[in-house]
């Protein structure tokens, strides 16, 4: 099966298609089109930070470890509920996924994967599918509700997070 690949100038950040190994990945899926690449960093329930390649295709959501290109997790569009962002200019967005535990992530092209993302959910607005708070909170397991602050100070942008809850 053939995955179509968006030119280097729009998605695809990291010329998936020159990459067997992510391309075997993707098409072990049965996905069809890979809409978005790049690096991102995404955030541990323990608070580490670690280095991920985030693919959206049409059918979904990969994170996979850039060492070795292994897929971590993979989340069907249809589970994400909605997209948490902060009102600054910062890079933090949440992928909400209801059925399993959310995504905490952090990228300089933020703005591209949710537009990626609201276009391939079939959400007919971004109201439907993005929530615009400077705090929020989000699963970062399956017991453990975390909660992420955003300040303005002085032209800078501070962020904590803080566990919220423990469900048992």
């Amino acid at each position: 099966m053939d995955i179509i690949a968006p030119s280097s100038q729009k998605g695809d950040h990291l010329n998936i298609p020159g990459c067997p190994s992510l391309m075997k990945i993707v098409s072990k899926h049965g996905d069809k089109e890979i809409l978005f690449a790049d690096k991102v960093m995404k955030f541990t329930a323990s608070g580490k930070i670690k280095r991920r390649i985030l693919l959206i295709t049409d059918v979904a959501i990969y994170l996979i470890d850039p060492d070795t290109n292994k897929l971590k997790r993979r989340v069907a569009l249809t589970a994400v509920k909605k997209l948490c962002l902060s009102k600054l200019s910062d890079g933090f967005f949440a992928v909400i996924v209801p059925c399993e535990y959310d995504c905490l992530m952090l990228s300089t092209r933020k703005k591209e994967i949710v537009d990626v993302l609201i276009e391939s959910s079939g959400s007919t607005s971004s109201e439907e599918m993005v929530e615009f708070s400077n705090s929020f909170s989000y699963r970062a397991n399956a017991n453990l509700v975390k909660e992420i602050r955003f300040e303005d100070q002085e032209g800078t942008v501070r962020t904590k997070i803080v566990r919220k809850e423990n469900r048992n």
